[in-house]
């Protein structure tokens, strides 16, 4: 057995108790891009961390510092500022310090090789935080991060682990959102009939792992990971593989589809990824009764790429304390393929829910589920 033993995040609306508060009253951090050219990207918003500066000029190292911080405030609220022992890290990212080299090619900024890597940065928390790996399985990395991390402590290779993810938005990806589009999106609209793409969102977020000795704080316990690679398309999701990577993490969870009581869903506001992930749900949960209430916070944070699977965690934790769970920011109108699902829209609800389970889906058809039960 795993639990999580607490959680960090940083998004555009602020740490993991205000992204939450902020949540449940259905805000939104879309803002228009700062700091390239957004006409000729073809995109003109984004869900921006805004930070002390930011209007002078763009800070430094953005997603290494969201990380560093994400992974030492877990660490503290687990009861860890200075670990007994070696604690492995592994953070789930798309992109890495992308946006670092970007400026350093595009406008001399400085740089140096190993700043392109993460463990130097986290090392300097604690020595005992080693190996630093990193896992980059596009949008769903720091699910399989959580992966990793549940594997290590239950097959004793570690009695704690860090698990994280972060990306900060860079130009590249910007461009290629910009080219598929043919206008620019102003908000992210999960599983709504009028959704129009997705925009990028940023961040970081971190959560301590520990296997069956742990005496310390429980945030959840992290009954089962569910991870597949189906390949399918370089873009396009698969039913197959999504349904399979749900089924395979209510199985290694120990728990059946009418026990889940709410669902984080991946929710990019694309056209076939909402579908698609709705078919699934429907699919999967088809003989669960009313079925669980379905949320997703791509609405309200962007799309936060490799960290979006840890920063779903953190608010499903948060869902199973407080019994509330938070609407899908921008859904005015489901999608058809959404007929009969309990998705929130409006105002939060609240359910006493028990298990709560976390999807994420990335390119290239790599997903990762994940299924929590609320603490004991």
């Amino acid at each position: 057995m795993a639990v999580i033993a607490a959680s960090a995040v940083r998004t555009c609306l602020g740490d993991g108790a205000r992204t939450f508060e902020r949540l449940l009253s259905g805000e939104c951090g879309v803002a228009p891009l700062r700091h390239v050219d957004a006409a000729r990207l073809n995109v003109s918003h984004g869900y921006p961390v805004l930070e002390r500066g930011d209007a002078v000029g763009e800070p430094a190292l953005r997603a290494t510092r969201w990380l560093v911080e994400c992974v030492a405030e877990a660490l503290c609220s687990a009861g860890l500022a200075a670990p007994p022992g070696r604690v492995p890290v592994i953070v789930g990212t798309g992109l890495r310090e992308l946006r670092a080299a970007e400026r350093w090619a595009l406008d001399g900024e400085p740089l140096r090789a190993q700043q392109l890597h993460f463990a130097a940065a986290v090392g300097e928390l604690s020595a005992a935080l080693r190996p630093v790996v990193t896992v980059s399985n596009a949008c769903s990395a720091s699910g399989h991060a959580l992966a990793l991390a549940q594997d290590m402590v239950e097959h004793g290779e570690a009695e704690i682990v860090v698990a994280a993810g972060t990306d900060a938005t860079t130009a590249s990806m910007l461009a290629m959102i910009g080219r598929v589009a043919e206008r620019p999106t102003d908000s992210v609209r999960p599983f709504d009939a009028a959704r129009t793409g997705v925009l990028l969102g940023e961040g970081a977020a971190a959560a301590v792992v520990a296997g069956d000795g742990w005496r310390g704080p429980v945030a959840a316990v992290l009954l089962g990971t569910g991870i597949s690679c189906d390949a399918y398309h370089e873009t396009a999701p698969s039913l197959a593989g999504i349904s399979g990577a749900m089924r395979d993490a209510l199985a290694r969870a120990g728990r059946r589809p009418a026990d889940v009581d709410v669902v984080l869903c991946h929710g990019t506001g694309t056209v076939l990824n909402d579908a698609t992930e709705a078919l699934a749900i429907r699919e999967v949960f088809a003989d669960a009764g009313a079925g669980p209430w379905l949320t997703a916070v791509k609405g309200a944070i962007g799309h936060t790429s490799g960290a979006s699977a840890l920063m779903s965690l953190d608010v499903a934790v948060r869902c199973l304390d407080s019994g509330r769970v938070p609407p899908v920011v921008g859904l005015r109108e489901p999608l058809p393929e959404a007929d009969g699902l309990r998705l929130v829209a409006g105002t939060s609800v609240r359910c006493a829910a028990r298990v709560a389970q976390i999807n994420a889906f990335g390119f290239g058809g790599v997903n990762a589920v994940t299924v929590i039960e609320a603490r004991p």
